[in-house]
């Protein structure tokens, strides 16, 4: 606890927890911007990664869009949005398409990059949990992820929930 807090600040605090399950561009964005917004604001946060959310933790990031499933994708194209329908995530390089232009959508209008957000996930001490179940079903060890996390289970994050403000599933 920070010398210039008291017990009774920290027991008023607000508190926030995200479980993080999606591991796309895309789905990535959400509960980086929501937790680094909320630490900001001085709400304590914490995020729990699991299944194909601890992608987000790999220190080797490549993140992809996929088009199947998501009939709301439209992109800013020629002055329009563009709608990707579903049928054509079959058409191979249409996802990497898509991510490419994502990327690129990102960077042209000044939007934080998902290593930035990880990266300032880590600064705002927010308590950024890699879910060990999920670790050892796909074989994945905490060198592979990034500094700052901490690995635990489905009650450390309860643990957590039970007591907290607000809680997202993302």
């Amino acid at each position: 606890m920070p010398d210039n807090v008291t017990h009774e600040e920290m027991d008023n605090a607000k508190s926030m927890s995200i479980i993080v399950t999606k591991g796309t561009l895309d789905w990535a964005y959400p509960p980086f911007i929501l937790a680094t917004t909320a630490a900001a604001m001085d709400i304590n946060v914490t995020m729990f990664f699991t299944f194909y959310g601890l992608a987000l933790l790999k220190k080797d990031l490549d993140l992809k869009i996929s088009t199947l499933g998501n009939p709301a994708m439209e992109m800013p194209m020629m002055g329009m949005h563009m709608a990707m329908p579903n049928i054509v995530s079959v058409i191979p390089g249409v996802d990497r398409m898509a991510t490419t232009m994502m990327k690129n959508l990102i960077k042209k209008k000044g939007v934080a990059s998902i290593p930035e957000l990880r990266e300032a996930a880590v600064d705002l001490d927010i308590r950024i949990i890699a879910c060990q179940m999920t670790l050892d079903l796909f074989e994945l060890k905490q060198e592979d992820m990034i500094d700052g996390i901490e690995i635990g289970g489905a009650a450390t994050y309860m643990e957590t929930a039970t007591k907290s403000d607000i809680n997202l599933y993302i």
